[in-house]
Parts: C-alpha cells; structure tokens; sequence
C-alpha cells in the first residue's frame, strides 16, 4: 500500500507540474486578422519630395581628388537641380491628425504627404523633430477626426512576445508582418540615443516610422532600422515606445526636445589612467574639463 501510495504521490505532483505549465504558457495567436483590421486605419504611408542641388562639370573628364585644378573649375560647372522622393511610415497618435514618424523620413523634406489606408491623402507640416534621438511629429493640414492609437508600456514588453508591425515597405502600403521580440537593449551606434528593442517582424524599406504593436494592439515601438542592405533577414530595430514619448511629447508642446546638460566632458578611465590616479581597477569616469560658468 506504502509503494502505490507513492507512486500516486509522484505521478499527481507531476501532472501538476506540466498542467501548470501549460496553464501558464501562452499559445501563439490564430489569426492578427482581427487586430490588424482595427490598427490600419491608424497606420499612415508617407511620401516626400526635396530639390537636390547639384554642380555639373563642363568637362569630359574628372580631376583627381585634392587636386588645385579642382576647386579653380569648379565654378564652371552649372549648377542643377533634380527632385527626389522618399517613402516612410507612420501612426496616428491624435484625432486631430498628429502623426508620429522617424526623423530621417522628413527630414530636408519640402512637401509631406500622407496617405490614409482609405487612400485618402492630405498633405503635413512638422510640429518638431529630433534627429538625435530621430523621432519627428506632424500635423495633417485638415479639420478631419481620425481613429489614434495609443502607447504601451515598452517596459514591460519580454524577449518572446508576439508584435506585428505594420507599414509601407517598398510602398506597399498596408502591410502587416508578425514576429516576436528578440532582444532588448539594443546600440547599433545610428543615433545618439540608443536602446533598441529588436524584431524578427519583417521590416524593409519603406517601414521606418511605422508601428510596432503588441498584441493589445498598443504602440511599444517605432521602426527604425534593418540589417541586411538586400532587404528583411529578420533582424528589425524599434525605439521603444517609453523612451519615444518623452520626445514626442516635448516636440508636441515646445516644438523641440529640452534635455538635461552637464557642464563637464568626461572619458572612460582606462588603464594607464587607473595606474597614474592610484586606482586598484579601471572604474569610475574621469572629468576631463569643465564648461566654463556651468
């Protein structure tokens, strides 16, 4: 009775185990149709045009760089102008039309238009744009309402989740990928400020500025960047959406991003900096020069 009656004990205590583990496991979703059909209205395709300016050279042949012939010709060129159009994505975060992109979509850009997944288009002005942290703002030039979508908390976001993302690549606007959330924390050294979450959702060309959702269908990201100049090999960069907000709602109210300054210039203490200030290890920053009245 004592060896049946443990037998019952172990297999009980086990069933247990990977009924609880099962219970707390989420399966993969079925189908992001339904959440996908709610988002697109809020998701933007954006498309701009700027003059590029540039010096033709009366002659058949070129001069070496560095050359003293070079700069002395040169005003013999004539100068040109060709127009240039880039395309992007971005998100509807206001009824009035406030839409969130990436810096480098906009940026030098002379005419803003962007497209509504109902093929309505409406031309922009920039409210603000950081290039540091490359997030801008805009505004659609209409009295129009529109569906916003709103933040998560990107903190809470785990290596693991499902996201869509949803965007423009190759101006193929509407279109909805799905993956999870590879890493966090990433720095691939693009901007100053950097703490990217990673996607194996397909992003390409065309996507920057989009959406990056979660399956509540809230913002927890801003795609910004791929590797793989070819194209998606299902390594995609976002900002995360807490970090985002911070600038998004200073370029909202101000029009620029108002940071915090030390009146000092630091650098790393390495090794021979350790050994010249008695350091048992190479620690600590050291304050190289201070700003002068900071």
């Amino acid at each position: 009775m004592k060896l049946s009656f443990k037998k019952f004990l172990v297999g009980f205590v086990f069933f247990f185990f990977i009924f609880n583990i099962e219970g707390n496991a989420k399966n993969p979703p079925e189908s992001f149709a339904d959440l996908a059909e709610k988002l697109m209205p809020s998701v933007v395709n954006i498309s701009t045009t700027q003059t590029i300016k540039t010096q033709s050279s009366p002659f058949p042949f070129q001069f070496p760089p560095g050359s003293p012939f070079e700069d002395m010709f040169k005003e013999f060129g004539a100068p040109q102008e060709r127009k240039s159009a880039a395309l992007g994505s971005g998100f509807i975060i206001d009824e009035k039309g406030i839409v969130v992109t990436n810096n480098h979509v906009i940026q030098d850009a002379e005419d803003i238009i962007i497209r509504i997944n109902d093929d309505r288009e409406f031309k922009a002005k920039v409210i603000g744009a950081d290039p540091l942290s490359d997030i801008a703002v805009l505004q659609l030039e209409t009295n129009e309402k529109f569906v916003p979508v709103k933040f998560g908390n990107s903190d809470k976001a785990r290596i693991g989740d499902w996201v869509i993302a949803i965007g423009n690549p190759f101006g193929l606007g509407g279109t909805v990928t799905s993956g999870i959330i590879s890493a966090r924390n990433r720095a691939l050294g693009l901007s100053r400020y950097e703490d990217y979450i990673q996607t194996d959702a397909s992003i390409n060309s065309g996507n920057s500025g989009g959406p990056l959702f979660d399956m509540n269908g809230d913002v927890i990201g801003i795609n910004t960047a791929i590797l793989g100049r070819s194209g998606s090999i299902g390594i995609g960069f976002a900002i995360p959406s807490n970090s985002a907000k911070v600038v998004i709602d200073q370029l909202i109210e101000f029009g620029e991003t108002k940071r915090g300054w030390l009146g000092v210039r630091i650098q790393d203490v390495t090794k021979e900096i350790a050994e010249v200030e008695n350091l048992d290890e190479p620690r600590g920053a050291l304050v190289a020069s201070v700003a002068q009245n900071s």
